[in-house]
């Protein structure tokens, strides 16, 4: 039974095979998609209040 998944980028469904060249994307469009936004830096990791508040005390 071949597993399948949503594309990460347009959320159609993709069947997870080693025949599918674009996994876990559906086509090639929607992988240079996502890389785009990671070239433009659009995926970034929130910075949570707390560290933020740190950094301040101790540069102070």
């Amino acid at each position: 039974m071949k597993k399948t998944i949503n594309c990460p980028q347009c959320g159609k469904t993709v069947i997870w095979d080693i025949a599918q060249r674009h996994r876990p994307f559906c086509s090639e469009r929607c992988k240079m998609q996502d890389l785009a936004q990671w070239a433009t830096e659009s995926y970034r990791i929130p910075e949570t209040t707390q560290e933020t508040d740190s950094n301040k005390e101790s540069s102070e």
